[in-house]
């Protein structure tokens, strides 16, 4: 009975293609089927692993490691190359359709470097092989090829490249997970960050960074307001745990008061007011957790472009190079009236423009672009603290820190 995987895939083409892929690497390939039969293969089994096979109990077989490392391959959103129980290393591609596993194209085995003792150790110690067996393996160990890692990288790229289109749905989820793993990572740090003693010592939930999140996504500034709706994400992550009803209440809320801050900032009424609903329908939807991580980081980027998809928006452009010039200059003793100066405003006009785009005065905002640098210092380098104040712009330390613990709830040395 031919493979599930056909019905989704033409069999021919991918025949083709793994052809054309096995006689440039000249390593074997193989397409798995989701149970782990093997359903297509060009180049042959090394004798290396015929006889290392004859020594599997039936719960350790091949076709169950390279299934394992085939699923870890869809979380993380790529290829993944890994090591089966023979030492030997593998670069696995999932193949899914609408979020269901079909199986995978498998390449492999190769080793990186010249096979050695260490390689029969280890096999010694996980299938305690006699002698003869050893020596056996040792010597068949020569007909498994050795690829150096910067070639690997390279097959591992191409084996991507050449599959990633072949279902379009395949694609798209890959893309979805490696944003989700990448949105994870930076909220994990965030709840370190809120780990530490005293981080958050009344429970209070971070407004302020409320406020940043909407002053960033009136500026289209995706990128800072991503980074501070995984700082909040983090928090409440923190607070709430796996309540994921409590999780969804502090997302809806989010997502409204967006919603709001667009349409204040000038976005059309009409269109924020449709995606709103859309928004909260789907989060009311969602299941897990990561799922409404990263529908929020969606919600964000959608409603930063609607700001900006709206013809008049010469105040905001001033307000924008107002940013970047800020941005380039905090370590410097920059004035609203320079600045203002710098976009050919009146002082005044420009302090009123500047909190109705932005939603924060000139000099909070500043202190935040400080304090943001600062992070990166404080996390990266190994500078005294009164060397990254001095750094970042801030008179003394004192200072510095009273301004750190308004924005992040820690002092610079918890941080660190």
């Amino acid at each position: 009975m031919e493979s599930f995987i056909f019905s989704i895939i033409e069999k021919e083409k991918l025949d083709e293609m793994l052809t054309a892929f096995q006689a440039l690497t000249e390593l074997t390939v193989q397409v798995i089927d989701e149970k782990g039969n093997i359903v297509i293969s060009k180049g042959e089994i090394t004798p290396f692993c015929r006889e290392f096979r004859k020594h599997l109990k039936p719960e350790d077989s091949c076709a169950k490691v390279h299934t394992e490392a085939a699923k870890k391959a869809i979380s993380v959103g790529e290829t993944y190359i890994f090591s089966c129980h023979a030492g030997l290393n593998h670069i696995v591609f999932p193949l899914m359709n609408k979020n269901t596993f079909l199986g995978s194209v498998l390449a492999g085995p190769f080793l990186m470097m010249l096979p050695d003792s260490t390689l029969m150790d280890e096999i010694s110690h996980r299938y305690n092989l006699g002698t003869s067996d050893l020596l056996n393996l040792y010597d068949l160990s020569g007909s498994v090829p050795v690829i150096s890692p910067s070639k690997v990288t390279q097959i591992s790229k191409l084996l991507f490249y050449l599959l990633v289109n072949l279902i379009s749905d395949c694609r798209e989820q890959f893309i979805t997970n490696q944003g989700k793993l990448l949105q994870q990572s930076k909220i994990s740090e965030s709840i370190q960050n809120y780990k530490l003693d005293g981080a958050v010592p009344e429970k209070k939930y971070p407004y302020e960074k409320e406020k940043q999140l909407i002053s960033m996504v009136k500026l289209g500034d995706q990128a800072s307001a991503r980074s501070i709706l995984n700082d909040l994400l983090g928090y409440v992550l923190f607070e709430e745990g796996n309540a994921i009803e409590n999780i969804k209440s502090r997302s809806v809320e989010l997502c409204s008061l967006l919603s709001r801050a667009a349409i204040e900032g000038g976005a059309p009424t009409d269109r924020i007011l449709i995606l709103n609903n859309e928004y909260l329908k789907k989060l009311s939807e969602l299941k897990d957790i990561d799922s409404i991580c990263y529908k929020l980081q969606e919600v964000v980027e959608v409603f930063t472009d609607s700001m900006f998809s709206r013809k008049d928006n010469a105040n905001s452009d001033a307000v924008k190079r107002a940013v970047t010039y800020m941005s380039r200059h905090y370590a410097e003793n920059i004035t609203l009236e320079q600045v203002s100066e710098i976009v050919h405003l009146n002082p005044s006009y420009f302090s009123t423009l500047f909190r109705q785009v932005t939603g924060s005065t000139f000099k909070d905002h500043l202190n935040m672009i400080r304090i943001e640098e600062s992070k990166h210092l404080l996390a990266n380098t190994d500078y005294s603290i009164i060397n990254i104040a001095i750094s970042c712009g801030f008179g003394d330390q004192s200072y510095f820190s009273k301004v750190f613990r308004k924005y992040t709830g820690l002092t610079p040395k918890q941080y660190r």
